[in-house]
């Protein structure tokens, strides 16, 4: 296990939740306020703000507050991480099934 399996482990759970992707995919397009990213979802705001709790403390998003207003923005680096590994995966992938496509176009080859 690699150092940052646990962090991108937080990163992978925050993002299996269809809810907390959508804040996600919201936030590509800048910071908005709690009452901004709930707008959308039919729930109770204290259950909207667990959402963004665990978001926060994987490191995906960052708030700041004015007053009384939280804003929340996206922490891009967190999510180049998660997309760095994913890539990592497709070429580790990709080589394996060339490898397997040689292969067998050998052995197609070989009587």
């Amino acid at each position: 296990m690699t150092n940052h399996s646990i962090p991108l482990d937080r990163v992978f759970q925050a993002l299996s939740d269809p809810t907390r992707r959508a804040v996600v995919e919201r936030l590509t397009i800048g910071p908005a306020s709690v009452s901004e990213l709930a707008q959308p979802f039919s729930m109770a705001l204290p259950s909207f703000s667990q959402h963004l709790k665990l978001l926060e403390e994987c490191g995906l998003v960052v708030s700041t507050k004015a007053g009384r207003v939280r804003t929340y923005s996206l922490e891009t680096e967190t999510l180049a991480s998660a997309q760095d590994w994913l890539q990592l995966q497709r070429d580790k992938w990709t080589r394996r099934l060339d490898q397997l496509d040689n292969y067998l176009l050998q052995m197609k080859e070989t009587p």
